[in-house]
């Protein structure tokens, strides 16, 4: 990661050229004389192509604009895309992370700028959260996974997800019930049918991740599964699936017959 001694510095100078009545230096008009072009054929092109006429670390320049209304922060843009892995990555990471993440003189050194990638990862989940919300399940089967990949697949820790059904098999809550290690999420199936049962779900889906990345049922998973269907079929609750999140890949407990 480069410069994160730098960041205070930067940070300072671009709230400087920021105050009222303050020229900036010579050189930061040159550099943004030359980059105003660069930045309106971004503009333009993705107005007028749409955003697959971008690459990843364009969307991005496009995103730190806002924040650094000045430099060139392309070098910055496509440093965060290598670091983190992809867009996606870059938008929902940690915001420990992020701050003071510095390339040159350009850097994430407020909380306006790392505030503004997180809420881009923020409104495009929630957005793929409501496209599945009180809706039926099997029926959007495939924006649902597309959905919890997105909120769970690069997670640092293992999360347990529960969604919960009614009658039309309609979602009508999700919800994280346990945060664990990178390996390990302690789950209690009184809690998982209690929380059931408080919102009248006539069944639930269960959904965790595997932030190593491979999404293969450990032994430990598969009698997890196991107590949870017992203690909700006893009660009159369908558990129709177990799906573990990997980067890229799920497995699907039903799928696999170990429903």
């Amino acid at each position: 990661m480069a410069g994160r001694k730098s960041a205070k510095r930067s940070g300072e100078a671009e709230e400087a050229q920021a105050l009222p009545g303050l020229e900036p230096p010579p050189d930061v008009l040159v550099e943004e004389a030359h980059h105003k072009g660069h930045r309106q054929r971004l503009y333009s092109r993705f107005l007028e192509s749409g955003p697959d006429a971008l690459q990843d670390y364009e969307l991005l320049e496009m995103i730190l604009f806002a924040v650094n209304p000045r430099r060139d922060v392309k070098p910055l843009a496509k440093a965060l895309i290598r670091d983190f892995g992809d867009l996606w990555s870059v938008v929902n990471a940690p915001p420990p992370r992020l701050r003071g993440y510095c390339v040159g003189e350009v850097s994430l050194a407020s909380d306006k700028a790392v505030a503004t990638l997180r809420a881009v990862g923020a409104a495009a989940l929630r957005g793929m959260r409501q496209r599945v919300m009180d809706r039926p399940v099997l029926a959007n089967w495939q924006s649902l996974l597309d959905y919890c990949t997105a909120a769970m697949a690069h997670q640092p820790m293992e999360q347990f997800r529960l969604l919960f059904l009614d009658r039309k098999n309609k979602l009508i809550a999700d919800e994280v019930q346990q945060t664990g290690t990178v390996d390990h999420t302690p789950v209690y199936p009184r809690e998982v049918v209690r929380r059931a049962l408080e919102l009248s779900a006539s069944a639930i889906i269960l959904v965790h991740n595997h932030p190593s990345g491979d999404p293969t049922p450990s032994r430990a998973d598969v009698e997890m599964t196991k107590e949870i269907l017992r203690a909700a079929h006893s009660l009159g609750i369908a558990v129709h699936d177990h799906v573990i999140v990997g980067k890229g890949k799920h497995v699907s407990f039903k799928a696999q017959g170990l429903l």
